[in-house]
């Protein structure tokens, strides 16, 4: 049985996302070039159309034709994506706790301590209600 579709962009989608928000409008061979310049990743034109037309289909991006070709820009922003794909990483593997999902941040590696004091400023701040 297939798994049902994500509302979420999975890898590839997400790192398309982050060339239309960084680049703007751009055809399907300017992705293909940016994946492969930024990524690493050469990967055939038919893929990057089958891709771009996946996340149209999910409306993630909008689809607009120029000529013969297709330019796509991003449908959603960086912040409606990154808040909810945080949103279900919070729902599904912290049960909604924001302070499980933020202390097993900060015990986590990947936050050396410049961040976490950075971390303990912003919140600080936010607990004021001075700006984000």
């Amino acid at each position: 049985m297939a798994r049902p579709p994500s509302r979420y962009p999975t890898e590839l989608e997400l790192q398309v996302l982050k060339i239309l928000w960084r680049d703007g409008e751009s055809s399907v061979m300017n992705v293909r070039d940016a994946l492969a310049e930024d990524q690493g990743r050469d990967i055939a034109r038919t893929s990057v159309v089958t891709t771009l037309n996946i996340m149209a289909d999910k409306r993630l991006v909008h689809r607009s034709q120029q000529g013969r070709a297709y330019l796509f820009t991003a449908a959603v922003t960086q912040r409606e994506v990154s808040q909810g794909m945080l949103g279900d990483l919070l729902d599904r593997v912290f049960d909604g706790s924001a302070e499980a999902l933020l202390l097993n941040l900060l015990d986590s590696e990947h936050v050396g301590d410049e961040e976490h004091q950075a971390l303990r400023r912003l919140i600080n701040r936010q607990r004021r209600g001075g700006p984000k």
